[in-house]
Formats: C-alpha cells, structure tokens, sequence
C-alpha cells in the first residue's frame, strides 16, 4: 500500500503507521553518511590529495552504477597506500560528526528493548569508536591493512570474511537475528545506499536516510529531510 507525504521530507510507504517501536528487536544502521556525516574514506584520501578521485568512485558506488562494492572499496582503499594511520584519528576528532537524531533514535531503540547493530562497508577505526559513543551492541567493518604506521592500501580479510559489502550485510543480519532468536519480521534496516540495499530487503522494515534515489524508491519509509529520530514519528 502506498502512502502520500506522512509528514514534510518524510515518505512512507507500504504499511499503514503507526507501528510501534516496541514490535521490533533489532535495528541494523549503516555507518557512513547514515549514523555519521561523511563517508570516511574519501575524508581519509583528502589526506593524500586524492578526495576527489576517491569520492567519485564512492559516489557512484553508492547510487548502484558500480555494482560490484568489494572491487569499489579494493581500488578505493589501493589509493589510500602511504597515508599515515594517524591521519584516521585526525579524520575522526576533526571530521566525523554524528548526524542529526542518531543518539536518541538509538536511545529510543534501546529503551524499547532492541538491540543495535552497525554494518558497515566502511572500516573498524571508526565503526568501533561509534558502537563505543552510541552503544551500539555490534558492528562489523572492514579493516585497514597497516604497517610501520602506514596505510598499505589493502584490506585484511578477518574471521568472517575480507569484504563487508551488500551481501555480508545482508548476511549480518541474518546471522544476528538468529543468533537472537528472532524473525527478520522483527527486524529494521536503515540505509543510504545501493550496498544496503539486501539488507533493506530482507528487513521487517527498511529506512532510508537521506538516501540515492533508487534507495529511496525501495524503502518502506524514506526521511528526506531532518534527522534520523524522525523514525520516530512513525513508531509509536
């Protein structure tokens, strides 16, 4: 069932609201321009004078014209080769912002008893440090090969995989709701871009936030306009 305009910037479609915060029992957020203001690697890149070169190629990733996401973030990460490590701190202090409404949409989950999970294609210095600010009870991310407090370029492949792409997500989320006992019914996956999508899909619920327009287009509920709390005004 489709719906017009439920309120200014936030589309709702599919299913009737309110529904209440309480029917769910995890909330899965992508990471970068979703819980957080930049994409991290192209803020990583401007560090080596490649921002723009990297960004184009993020971009494009995300609005679903590269469709292959593990070749996207191998020739991303490839440009960041000699970057010093300290430059992701300085990323982080100087650069990455929660966005608008994270803290208390998440806030608001716990308080109704779900659990919170970060996937992301992005990678572990920053995930950690968001599960850690806003906790978040699990994420997964990509990690940074590194060696004499350089960037190598290169990715390490950890116990579950070597890249966190759209199917990994996807994949992430079944695993912890199984791992919780629950149905992907009781699920919400929120999302910006095309590598969120499979787990959109297969969510009980699918949000997109400030999202590409083809996530935009697929997405139960679409918040185009302030912050991510404004979930909120569809879940009782």
């Amino acid at each position: 069932m489709s719906h017009p305009e439920f309120a200014p910037g936030l589309v709702v479609r599919r299913f009737t609201p309110p529904l209440r915060l309480a029917d769910f029992k995890l909330i899965a957020f992508d990471m970068d321009s979703t819980l957080i203001n930049i994409e991290c690697i192209d803020e990583i890149a401007d560090a080596v004078g490649k921002k723009a070169e990297v960004a184009a190629i993020t971009e494009a990733t995300m609005r679903g014209e590269i469709s292959d996401f593990k070749e996207s973030l191998r020739r991303r990460v490839a440009l960041l080769e000699g970057v010093p490590v300290a430059s992701l701190q300085q990323v982080y202090d100087e650069r990455l912002r929660l966005n608008p409404g994270a803290a208390e949409l998440i806030a608001a989950c716990k308080a109704a008893g779900l659990k919170v999970l970060l996937v992301s294609g992005g990678f572990t210095f920053f995930a950690n440090r968001v599960k850690e600010r806003l906790g978040i009870d699990f994420a997964r991310s990509n990690l940074l090969d590194e060696a004499h407090g350089l960037l190598t370029g290169r990715v390490v492949t950890q116990s579950w995989g070597d890249i966190c792409d759209g199917a990994e997500k996807r994949r992430t989320l079944c695993e912890v709701a199984s791992l919780l006992g629950i149905s992907l019914g009781e699920t919400i996956a929120v999302g910006d871009g095309a590598n969120d999508l499979p787990m959109m899909t297969e969510a009980g619920l699918s949000v997109a936030y400030h999202a590409k327009p083809k996530v935009r287009e697929q997405a139960m509920v679409a918040i185009n306009e302030g912050g991510l709390d404004r979930l909120l005004e569809t879940l009782r």
